[in-house]
């Protein structure tokens, strides 16, 4: 099944599939991303985000959505969560910023969204 067929069997609004196709999509991506277990791979990043991009080979539609901080924009360029959250932490954005980014709320909101779900 391909990527589009699975997505329209499994259209859940808002949601990207993560299937084989999109692994490959996001390889180099991911790759960059789980390189910032490294601490010296945070820094050089910081130093020189457009040649720490060129070393993993990203796409531009990859590095417009690193440079704009665009999580959802990640997601759809094959980033999975997982290796994301690395970046997202050098952007200085918490699980909560960005449960909120994917929710469409604000980070204040998805907090209380998530303490109203805990106190059912």
């Amino acid at each position: 099944m391909s990527h589009a067929e699975l997505h329209q069997h499994f259209d859940i609004p808002g949601t990207t599939i993560f299937d084989g196709e999109m692994a490959m999509k996001g390889y180099g991506l991911n790759k960059m991303c789980y390189s910032f277990n490294a601490a010296a791979a945070r820094d050089a990043f910081v130093a020189d985000p457009e040649g720490y991009m060129d070393k993993f080979g990203l796409s531009d539609a990859q590095k417009e959505v690193v440079r704009n901080k665009d999580v959802l924009g990640m997601i759809n360029e094959g980033g999975n969560i997982y290796y994301l959250a690395k970046l997202a932490g050098i952007f200085k954005l918490s699980v909560q910023d960005v449960g909120g980014i994917q929710t469409g709320m604000t980070t204040e909101e998805f907090k209380q969204k998530l303490l109203d779900q805990n106190n059912q």
